[in-house]
C-alpha cells in the first residue's frame, strides 16, 4: 500500500470530495484508510460503568483508491511512485517534482 500513516491526503470521491486531512490509520488487508475529520459518522453508544452513553461523532474508513497523497513541496495531489535505490531501499517519490515523500 502506497499510503502510510501521517500522510496528508486529498479526498477524490464521496461526500467530502476536495477536502484534505491527515491519515489516522491504514488497513492494507481491506485497502482502507481513516482520515482525520473526513467521512464523519454518528455512532450511538450505550452507557457503561465508567462511560456516558449518547451519540458520538467519529471518522469512518474510506477506500484507499478514493484518496491521493499530497506532496509537501509542490502541494499537488498524486499517486507517488516507488523508486528502488542501488542498495535495494525503496522510497516514495512525487511524480510531479521528483522529491521524496517523508
Amino acid at each position: 500500500m502506497i499510503i502510510k500513516k501521517k500522510d496528508t491526503v486529498l479526498v477524490l470521491a464521496g461526500k467530502d470530495k476536495g477536502k484534505k486531512g491527515e491519515v489516522k490509520s491504514v488497513n492494507p488487508s481491506k485497502n482502507t484508510v481513516v482520515v482525520t475529520g473526513i467521512n464523519m459518522i454518528s455512532k450511538h453508544v450505550k452507557p457503561s460503568q465508567n462511560k456516558q452513553g449518547g451519540i458520538i461523532k467519529m471518522e469512518a474508513a474510506l477506500d484507499a483508491s478514493n484518496v491521493a497523497v499530497v506532496c509537501a513541496k509542490c502541494k499537488k495531489a498524486m499517486t507517488p511512485k516507488v523508486q528502488i535505490a542501488a542498495d535495494g531501499t525503496k522510497t516514495r517519490v512525487c511524480r510531479k517534482c521528483n522529491e521524496p515523500i517523508i
